[in-house]
């Protein structure tokens, strides 16, 4: 499972050939979830300020990550995202 993004202690995950919808998935601590990327659907539980950075992030990159989600479903090399600042 590809690291796409690290930012406040939040890992950013996308794993290779998964199943729709596009989502991510990220760990912080002790916590792991996913959030699928259109609707911001959370699977799993972390602090609601943690889910709120990851909703940031996702705003302000949700075209990269729709392009790496279809490149990794086909099996392609993806890349990383910036963090969040």
């Amino acid at each position: 499972m590809p690291e796409i993004s690290r930012f406040y202690g939040i890992i950013v995950n996308l794993f290779w050939r998964d199943h729709n919808p596009p989502h991510i998935h990220f760990v912080y601590g002790q916590y792991e979830c996913s959030i699928s990327i259109l609707d911001r659907v959370v699977d799993g539980q972390a602090p609601a300020k943690v889910i709120a950075k990851v909703n940031d992030w996702i705003d302000i990159h949700e075209s990269e990550i729709l392009s790496l989600w279809e490149r990794a479903k086909k099996g392609d090399e993806i890349g990383k995202i910036e963090p969040l600042k």
